[in-house]
């Protein structure tokens, strides 16, 4: 059940898991954040630094104690994601952050990240707000297996997934076996029960689909997506996610071959992939899925291939 007050939605996962929607700039149904708790609680995904102040109204709503906040884990460093977490910390005082470490120096000083973001997202970037630095002492960076112990039995594990990002990292949970996936297994529309990827430039496709092995080989009950929430068939939605990467990639290698350009190569990706095709007017309307989708992530795709052309060989 969904618990709505003062525009929040939070949902009891299980025992020791909630979702909470923290609808940045009012959009529902978009970022998740996900709170585990066991003796001590962790939040994974800060979200963006426009919702700061919708996570904080969801925790205090499942009665988490700002105190009682050990961990605050982001997949990685995008605006989406972990774009609010400087400004979060703030308001939990013994709250490590967890990230990658390649990310580690972005959320410490991300004025050139800011910089980025603002040129390739344009006015997404100001939807999602400016971050503000994390102090050098809060940050934990990440390595490939470490664990993080909450106590009864909870816990997350660090899962490097790189490719939709070069500091990207997934996470388990140790008490039901679910995956938070971060943006390493796209983004699930559940009214459609789809998915569409998440693919923007510099995206490495080979190390996207390893990373899609990985997680499968863990055999999670459940994937737990920030954008947006929980999902059952863990397994086979990673291999499905995967075998529609690649999918993708040929639509696209044969636009290229007949020098065809950006919506070209969207059409034919509408006609070529049926879950897009019955997702397309929903995409089209969204304020950020409208212009990410078939922008950046093609564009991703498309430069991938372009210098990986030998890739899609048998």
């Amino acid at each position: 059940m969904w618990a709505v007050g003062a525009g929040m939605h939070v949902r009891k996962l299980g025992e020791h898991l909630h979702l909470i929607d923290v609808e940045p700039a009012g959009l529902e149904n978009f970022v998740a954040s996900y709170v585990l708790r066991g003796t001590e609680a962790a939040i994974v995904e800060s979200g963006p630094a426009s919702s700061v102040p919708n996570l904080l109204l969801g925790l205090k709503q499942i009665g988490v104690g700002p105190e009682e906040v050990s961990y605050v884990a982001v997949s990685h460093v995008h605006l989406d994601h972990g774009g609010g977490v400087g400004a979060l910390v703030e308001r939990l005082p013994r709250a490590k952050v967890v990230v990658h470490s390649r990310g580690a120096p972005h959320l410490a000083h991300p004025e050139k990240l800011w910089q980025q973001s603002k040129e390739v997202l344009g006015g997404i970037a100001e939807f999602y707000g400016e971050p503000v630095p994390v102090p050098e002492d809060r940050i934990m960076p990440a390595s490939d297996g470490m664990a993080l112990d909450l106590g009864q039995g909870v816990g997350l594990r660090v899962v490097e997934t790189l490719g939709h990002a070069s500091h990207h990292q997934s996470y388990l949970e140790t008490f039901g076996g679910g995956v938070f996936p971060g943006d390493a297994a796209g983004i699930y529309l559940s009214q459609f029960d789809t998915v569409v990827p998440t693919t923007p430039a510099p995206f490495r496709l080979d190390i996207a689909l390893a990373s899609l092995d990985k997680l499968a080989g863990l055999g999670p009950t459940a994937l737990y997506y920030s954008h947006f929430g929980p999902a059952s068939h863990a397994v086979e939605r990673l291999r499905a996610y995967a075998d529609q990467l690649r999918l993708w990639a040929r639509i696209v290698s044969d636009a290229i071959a007949e020098k065809q350009g950006v919506e070209q190569m969207r059409e034919r990706i509408i006609r070529g992939d049926a879950s897009i095709g019955k997702a397309v007017g929903f995409i089209d309307a969204h304020p950020v899925l409208g212009e990410t989708v078939f922008g950046n992530s093609v564009k991703g795709i498309a430069e991938f291939v372009a210098e990986h052309p030998r890739f899609l060989e048998p």
